[in-house]
């Protein structure tokens, strides 16, 4: 108990929580707790997957999100970005994407086990972006599930184990429209074309896989750390997607992001690498960081405490 009296104030006593554990806030994958927090920025780059008939596309993206607690263990969340695209050789565009609500209930916590479970919903908001960035004229409702699991439960004889812990996020994200239906003219034959694009449900995964040096140094071992190594979460976070139907081609696409996580009491700064899968997923390697907030420990008597309950 005197340990975690001690880590408590470095870096905060209502985000992230369960029992010693700290889990961060993390890029790629959702968190698997209710908060008051801020990430502002977050700015990626990468480039697109490689398509016939198309030129590859520099993707910058500078987004924020919000998270409001309506009670101490169910919140809301808003999310907003904004997209520049450079394809090779040709004019570049940018613009809003949609906006993304999201609500979400943590109904389980075991201090004994660092164990955090919870349960939410997000909806891409059709309609709400603009068309020149891509944004889809129809909205997408994703229920999920969110995990987050530490191991200072292991017995003493695996002690450097310890700081070890995982987090993540099961979903499946179902579009209000099967598919889009579209008409040109072919300016060979002057005959009328029609186009339908389905859109299917697709099934997505992600996971974390990080290592806190903060909990190394307070609960396994005094390995003589200092500022700002003390503080750091080395992790690799991955991020998969997986079409489910109404098309026949269902590749499984996604990112592998091994990056550093910096938590201090009142903020975090985080760093990743973007590595495609395969070339369905993207061109080169990609880039993201975030500088996120916590609300909750900046303004305790106000905006960073639940609106019901405390």
């Amino acid at each position: 108990m005197v340990g975690v009296l001690a880590l408590l104030p470095a870096i905060g006593h209502a985000h992230g929580l369960a029992g010693k554990r700290f889990f961060p806030a993390t890029i790629v994958t959702d968190d698997p707790f209710v908060s008051d927090e801020l990430s502002l920025p977050t700015i990626s780059t990468s480039r697109s997957a490689e398509a016939p008939d198309e030129p590859l596309t520099r993707e910058t993206s500078y987004a924020l999100d919000f998270s409001k607690r309506i009670t101490p263990d169910f919140g809301l969340s808003l999310g907003a970005e904004y997209l520049h695209l450079s394809p090779e050789g040709q004019p570049s565009s940018s613009g809003f994407n949609n906006i993304e609500l999201g609500a979400k209930y943590q109904f389980y916590r075991n201090d004994r086990h660092e164990t955090l479970l919870s349960a939410g919903v997000g909806w891409e908001v059709g309609g709400t972006g603009s068309k020149h960035v891509g944004a889809d004229s129809f909205s997408t409702v994703t229920p999920t599930f969110f995990f987050g699991k530490g191991f200072g439960d292991l017995p003493d004889d695996a002690s450097f184990w310890k700081p070890f812990a995982v987090t993540g996020t099961v979903g499946v994200a179902i579009p209000s429209r099967t598919s889009t239906m579209s008409t040109s003219i072919d300016p060979d034959t002057g005959a009328t074309v029609t186009d339908v694009e389905p859109h299917p449900d697709v099934l997505q995964v992600g996971f974390s896989i990080q290592y806190s040096l903060m909990y190394l140094q307070q609960f396994v071992k005094d390995v003589g750390l200092s500022a700002p190594f003390d503080r750091m979460i080395p992790l690799v976070e991955v991020a998969l997607e997986r079409p489910l139907n109404r098309v026949n081609d269902r590749p499984t696409t996604g990112t592998i992001n091994p990056g550093v996580i910096w938590a201090g009491r009142y903020v975090q700064f985080a760093l990743e690498a973007s590595i495609p899968i395969n070339s369905r997923s993207g061109h080169g390697v990609g880039a993201q960081a975030q500088l996120h907030w916590f609300l909750d420990d900046l303004f305790p008597h106000s905006i960073g405490r639940p609106l019901i309950g405390q």
